[in-house]
């Protein structure tokens, strides 16, 4: 059996790619599978942004959590304002209205993480407006959420949003940080923490764990061999390792705060299946 695979674009998952016991889905961007994959499991196993899997794992979905991170890195400076747009800090934020592509989108709850932790800024102090909604159908988003039908750039270039969460290339095109000396304070976060947030995981259709548990460790294998021979990220890593549980506790203790999970869950319990294998 072929097993299908959705999975972005980076020099280790195009390693990964090159094999032919495995069916690799063209998805551009790849944020375009984790509803398919939570809401219909149409994939056997998917790249995941970690907020997806948490909400889909509470919902009850039947897909499991490997230790391979895709995809991760810092936030302060995926907050940003226009280009000549009245100077604001953190604090100005208070009351605004903030852009994000998805309330539930893991960068967004990185961001609002920092805000809460270093300036005492609670989401819903703010009001959040979205141009789509959460992957997970079952996740119903606090009061203070908003959709839009326009781009979020524009909303930011007219004022009728103050900032937006746009990413970490965005300050590579122009536009500015709302965290002073974002770069400074990325830093000392990871001192504080001795982590780098994660953003995207590798996630499997449970059965399959149970079912054809030397499919899990030959595609584990390959992301593992394909991490080492490549340059990465220092988020990128595998193997349950004390930064990726500190990653994901912080992950999870985040959610709690923001409405985005309503129950505790520990790493230990999101690796159970994983530990199955091992």
């Amino acid at each position: 059996m072929t097993y299908t695979v959705a999975l972005g674009d980076t020099p280790h998952s195009l390693l990964v790619k090159s094999r032919t016991d495995f069916e690799f889905p063209e998805i551009t961007p790849v944020h375009k599978a984790f509803a398919p994959m939570v809401r219909e499991l149409k994939y056997d196993f998917s790249e995941m942004a970690v907020v997806t899997y948490l909400q889909a794992r509470e919902a009850g979905k039947s897909i499991s959590i490997l230790p391979v991170v895709l995809n991760g890195g810092f936030h302060h400076h995926s907050i940003v304002r226009w280009p000549g747009s009245k100077e604001i800090g953190p604090r100005d934020l208070t009351g605004q209205r903030i852009g994000v592509r998805a309330y539930s989108q893991t960068t967004g709850m990185w961001v609002r993480g920092v805000l809460k932790e270093e300036f005492g800024i609670e989401s819903g102090d703010m009001t959040w407006v979205t141009t789509e909604g959460p992957h997970v159908a079952e996740y119903v988003e606090p009061p203070y959420v908003e959709r839009t039908p326009y781009p979020l750039a524009g909303l930011l270039r007219s004022g009728d949003i103050v900032a937006a969460v746009l990413g970490p290339n965005a300050v590579d095109e122009g536009l500015i940080p709302v965290i002073p000396d974002a770069f400074e304070a990325e830093e000392a976060w990871f001192q504080r923490h001795k982590t780098v947030p994660v953003n995207h995981m590798l996630t499997v259709r449970t059965e399959i764990i149970r079912d054809d548990p030397d499919a899990v460790h030959g595609l584990y294998r390959a992301f593992t061999e394909a991490i080492d021979q490549s340059v990465v990220p220092a988020a990128i890593t595998y193997g349950v390792n004390d930064a990726l549980v500190a990653s994901l506790e912080i992950a999870i203790r985040y959610g709690l705060e923001q409405d985005l999970l309503r129950q505790p869950v520990t790493v230990d319990e999101l690796f159970a299946d994983f530990r199955e294998l091992v």
